[in-house]
Protein backbone atom coordinates (compact mmCIF):
# COMPACT_ATOMS: atom_id res chain seq x y z
CA UNK A 1 0.00 0.00 0.00
CA UNK A 2 1.67 3.09 -0.88
CA UNK A 3 2.16 6.19 1.62
CA UNK A 4 0.22 8.96 1.03
CA UNK A 5 2.14 12.41 1.97
CA UNK A 6 0.41 14.58 4.68
CA UNK A 7 0.99 18.12 4.70
CA UNK A 8 2.00 19.59 8.40
CA UNK A 9 2.66 17.46 11.54
CA UNK A 10 0.74 13.92 12.27
CA UNK A 11 -1.42 14.21 15.02
CA UNK A 12 0.92 11.88 16.86
CA UNK A 13 3.91 14.82 16.37
CA UNK A 14 1.32 17.66 17.98
CA UNK A 15 0.54 15.32 20.93
CA UNK A 16 4.17 14.76 21.42
CA UNK A 17 5.11 18.62 21.05
CA UNK A 18 1.90 20.11 23.14
CA UNK A 19 3.76 17.84 26.16
CA UNK A 20 7.15 19.34 25.38
CA UNK A 21 7.83 22.64 26.75
CA UNK A 22 10.53 24.27 24.83
CA UNK A 23 13.06 24.23 28.01
CA UNK A 24 12.27 20.37 28.04
CA UNK A 25 14.07 20.40 24.74
CA UNK A 26 16.93 23.43 24.89
CA UNK A 27 19.79 23.30 27.22
CA UNK A 28 20.53 26.71 28.84
CA UNK A 29 24.38 27.20 30.58
CA UNK A 30 24.78 27.33 34.05
CA UNK A 31 28.58 28.64 34.90
CA UNK A 32 29.78 28.12 38.62
CA UNK A 33 32.57 29.34 40.53
CA UNK A 34 34.61 25.97 41.78
CA UNK A 35 38.10 24.94 43.22
CA UNK A 36 40.71 22.99 41.21
CA UNK A 37 40.70 20.40 43.62
CA UNK A 38 37.35 20.18 43.66
CA UNK A 39 37.04 20.06 39.69
CA UNK A 40 39.66 17.48 39.45
CA UNK A 41 37.37 15.38 42.47
CA UNK A 42 34.57 15.15 40.29
CA UNK A 43 36.82 14.96 36.67
CA UNK A 44 37.56 11.51 38.74
CA UNK A 45 34.29 10.55 39.91
CA UNK A 46 32.82 11.09 36.10
CA UNK A 47 35.37 9.48 34.31
CA UNK A 48 34.87 6.54 36.91
CA UNK A 49 31.26 5.93 36.06
CA UNK A 50 31.77 6.94 32.53
CA UNK A 51 30.00 10.16 32.01
CA UNK A 52 31.10 13.40 31.36
CA UNK A 53 31.86 15.85 33.75
CA UNK A 54 28.13 17.97 32.64
CA UNK A 55 25.86 14.92 33.01
CA UNK A 56 27.35 14.15 36.40
CA UNK A 57 27.41 17.08 37.71
CA UNK A 58 23.57 18.06 36.30
CA UNK A 59 22.61 14.44 37.36
CA UNK A 60 24.47 14.95 41.02
CA UNK A 61 22.41 18.14 41.24
CA UNK A 62 19.12 17.08 40.28
CA UNK A 63 19.23 14.19 42.90
CA UNK A 64 20.09 17.02 45.47
CA UNK A 65 17.47 19.27 44.28
CA UNK A 66 14.73 16.50 44.48
CA UNK A 67 15.89 15.80 47.41
CA UNK A 68 15.79 18.44 49.18
CA UNK A 69 11.84 19.35 48.17
CA UNK A 70 11.02 15.80 49.22
CA UNK A 71 12.35 16.33 52.39
CA UNK A 72 9.50 19.44 52.66
CA UNK A 73 6.70 17.95 51.49
CA UNK A 74 4.13 17.76 53.61
CA UNK A 75 0.96 15.48 53.20
CA UNK A 76 -2.47 16.84 55.28
CA UNK A 77 -5.20 14.34 56.11
CA UNK A 78 -8.47 14.72 58.13
CA UNK A 79 -8.47 13.48 61.96
CA UNK A 80 -10.40 10.06 61.16
CA UNK A 81 -7.84 9.27 58.60
CA UNK A 82 -4.57 10.36 60.40
CA UNK A 83 -6.08 7.81 63.44
CA UNK A 84 -6.44 5.20 60.65
CA UNK A 85 -3.10 5.36 59.20
CA UNK A 86 -1.62 5.09 63.26
CA UNK A 87 -3.37 2.31 63.89
CA UNK A 88 -2.07 0.17 61.23
CA UNK A 89 1.36 1.77 61.71
CA UNK A 90 0.60 0.72 65.38
CA UNK A 91 -0.89 -2.72 64.80
CA UNK A 92 1.27 -5.83 64.29
CA UNK A 93 1.82 -7.12 60.73
CA UNK A 94 -1.03 -9.73 59.85
CA UNK A 95 0.33 -13.23 59.05
CA UNK A 96 0.58 -14.62 55.22
CA UNK A 97 2.82 -16.76 53.53
CA UNK A 98 4.78 -14.55 51.64
CA UNK A 99 5.90 -13.05 55.22
CA UNK A 100 6.36 -16.53 56.50
CA UNK A 101 8.72 -17.66 53.42
CA UNK A 102 10.61 -14.72 53.75
CA UNK A 103 11.07 -14.92 57.73
CA UNK A 104 12.06 -18.69 57.48
CA UNK A 105 14.56 -17.90 54.42
CA UNK A 106 18.36 -17.63 55.93
CA UNK A 107 20.18 -13.98 55.16
CA UNK A 108 22.92 -14.05 52.42
CA UNK A 109 25.27 -13.15 54.88
CA UNK A 110 24.43 -16.49 57.45
CA UNK A 111 24.93 -18.58 54.49
CA UNK A 112 28.47 -20.56 54.28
Amino acid sequence: MPRTATKGPTERTKAKQALLKPSATARDTLNIRIKAEERGLIDRAAQALGKTRTDFMLEAARRAAEDALLERTVFSANPAVYAQFLARLDAPPQPNDRLRRTLATKAPWDTP
